[in-house]
């Protein structure tokens, strides 16, 4: 049962009870009659949830609170299907006023220069506990991006359209799979959109590829804006640069800073603290916060904020954050409350409600998967750099070529399988999955036009 189905399922349970609450023991055995069966733990996050979003009442305290619906009616948070907690709609009202009636604010350094990473928590340990629990996988102890690469081709389209989406771009979710997968462009649409697609498709590969190895440094957030911002940017020199000139964010009151020296010391400090941070799923949620509130590069922030958030997740194969679901309008408003008030309650609430639906998406995924391959595991490096070198220097595909190019480093009791391996993989090439062996399209397609038949 989803997440959504579950909050349903109380409320109906809410519904049928005594005008005076039902008490959790009562509430439980109603709800199991109805085929969920929650740990009292999880039960007990479900309602504080529903109460803090308006959507049920506690009555009492302690073991003797009984629950109900509020005599008011549904909270606006209906409208989202979203429970949102008071702060969460405390920040919505404010942000929703007319843009006359908000107070102009500049970037406030304090806001990042007051977070300590590891006693600083924008989600409680509750939050951290719950997410943790629902994005899981049977992969966790294996090397990093162990699971994002067996999820791979599902992440690449949901996390590709999710995001691209979010920054009103118009192609279907069935555009953007035709994309990735056939290289096929969707009829009337603008040129524009199908390389914002590309270009998050490129960079969750790369993120996912280098996911053993990548650091939350300024090196990998600069290079992961320059492969969103490819071709999207006037000067193509600003793509994976810090920005030097100042920007308006259209709709706000709010000023970003302004000062190229300011940026690069607040950006270099925001990933220092981001990598201090020792939980996954607050690591993620900073970067939400953090990298669009400094806005460092000319454009993409938020696009670079939502990939750059799922690094911390896939080297510790959890679940992604594919944004699947996520509403434009109520995320652009969360966002919102981070410039104008430095409040994360509203974004935070749709992170958290964002997860789980993401991760209810790739159980499915989840309980397909087959164990890897421990071979290919141990000698996956060592492939890489043979598939690289074929395709570089031009090489017949075939064994003698790899058999050359393979290091000392197999053992001879391993080289045959090594070559096999490495031959399957190299004929498997083809424009869709080339990134993620670190290799460019031009000498892809260079390489192919010499050993192509025909």
């Amino acid at each position: 049962m989803s997440l959504s189905e579950q909050y349903e399922s109380i409320i109906q349970a809410l519904a049928g009870g005594p005008e005076v609450g039902l008490p959790l023991s009562d509430l439980d055995a109603d709800l199991k009659r109805q085929g969920l069966d929650l740990p009292r733990r999880t039960l007990q996050r479900r309602l504080s949830t529903l109460v803090d979003g308006g959507r049920a009442q506690a009555l009492g305290t302690g073991a003797g609170t009984r629950y109900r619906l509020p005599d008011s009616g549904p909270s606006p948070a209906m409208q989202w299907s979203l429970p949102l907690s008071p702060g969460a709609h405390e920040v919505f009202r404010l942000v929703s006023r007319p843009i006359t009636h908000r107070r102009p604010v500049p970037y406030h350094p304090e806001f990042l220069l007051n977070y300590n990473p590891g006693l600083t928590w924008y989600l409680s340990e509750e939050e951290r506990a719950d997410l943790r629990d629902s994005g899981s996988t049977p992969l966790g102890s294996e090397p990093a991006g162990t699971y994002a690469r067996a999820v791979l081709d599902r992440l690449l389209i949901d996390l590709s359209w999710a995001s691209s989406h979010l920054e009103g771009n118009t192609y279907s979710l069935l555009d953007t799979r035709n994309l990735i997968e056939f290289g096929q462009r969707a009829e009337g649409k603008d040129a524009l959109e199908a390389q914002m697609i590309l270009n998050h498709k490129h960079a969750i590969e790369m993120l996912v590829e280098q996911a053993a190895t990548v650091t939350l440094s300024p090196f990998t957030v600069r290079n992961l804006h320059a492969a969103l911002a490819e071709d999207l940017l006037p000067e193509s020199t600003a793509e994976g640069r810090l920005r030097r000139q100042p920007v308006q964010i259209s709709g706000s009151v709010f000023t970003p800073l302004g000062v190229p020296q300011q940026i690069e010391e607040y950006f270099g400090l925001l990933l220092q603290k981001a990598a201090a941070i020792p939980d996954p799923f607050e690591q993620a949620f900073f970067l939400l916060v953090h990298i669009p509130y400094l806005q460092p590069f000319d454009d993409m922030n938020k696009r670079v904020a939502r990939v750059g958030a799922n690094l911390p997740l896939i080297r510790q194969n959890l679940c992604p954050l594919s944004f699947l679901d996520v509403l434009r309008d109520l995320y652009l408003t969360g966002v919102l409350g981070v410039y104008e008030l430095n409040r994360v309650d509203l974004l935070r609430d749709l992170f958290v409600w964002a997860y789980h639906r993401s991760s209810e998406q790739y159980k499915s995924v989840r309980q397909t998967l087959v164990a890897p391959n421990p071979f290919r595991l141990r000698y996956r490096d060592q492939m890489v750099a043979v598939l690289q070198e074929v395709v570089r220097i031009g090489s017949r595909p075939g064994r003698p070529a790899i058999r050359g190019l393979t290091g000392s480093d197999i053992p001879e009791v391993d080289l045959e399988r090594f070559v096999e391996m490495t031959l399957g993989e190299l004929l498997a090439l083809h424009e869709g999955n080339i990134a993620r062996y670190r290799i460019g399209l031009r000498e892809f397609e260079k390489w192919r036009a010499l050993w192509s038949p025909g």
